[in-house]
């Protein structure tokens, strides 16, 4: 297998996501949940301009565009359903804001899947916590003391 390229060609840095996208039945509940666990980590929500598709919120990194975080109502008009196996990682500029928004997102209608601590087997300073948002989808939060964040 060969190794993937620091950069591309050098025309703008290599990212590797556009964008995740999750499903909601309540957007206002998933907007209070995700404000709550996304502004500790310095992410703020983002105007989402109509598209003619379902409404959907947006957040992303202050100094960047790019990659974004969205939650739709489904566009196939079903009802949201988590995917088994499927999370959204989000990265914390440290330990306590970890602990910030995972606190902040129980009790924002979040549910426990792994308290904040240390993942020693993720990797060295590797410190993180789980937990699934109103609509049962699993996110988790990590601070990575092993890089530069």
């Amino acid at each position: 297998m060969q190794e993937a390229p620091d950069r591309d060609d050098g025309r703008m840095e290599s990212q590797m996501f556009s964008h995740v996208t999750v499903g909601a039945r309540d957007l206002e509940q998933a907007g209070r949940f995700y404000d709550a666990v996304l502004a500790p980590l310095g992410l703020k929500r983002r105007v989402v301009t109509s598209d003619g598709g379902p409404p959907a919120l947006c957040w992303v990194a202050i100094q960047a565009p790019l990659p974004r975080f969205y939650v739709y109502i489904p566009f196939d008009g079903e009802p949201a359903a988590a995917g088994n196996g499927c999370m959204a990682a989000f990265l914390s500029p440290s330990q306590e804001a970890v602990r910030t928004a995972y606190t902040e997102g129980l009790a924002h209608g979040g549910t426990d899947e792994g308290a904040p601590g240390p993942r020693p087997h993720y990797g060295d300073g590797y410190f993180g916590a789980y937990l699934r948002d109103p609509d049962g989808n699993k996110v988790h939060i990590v601070h990575r003391g092993d890089l530069q964040h």
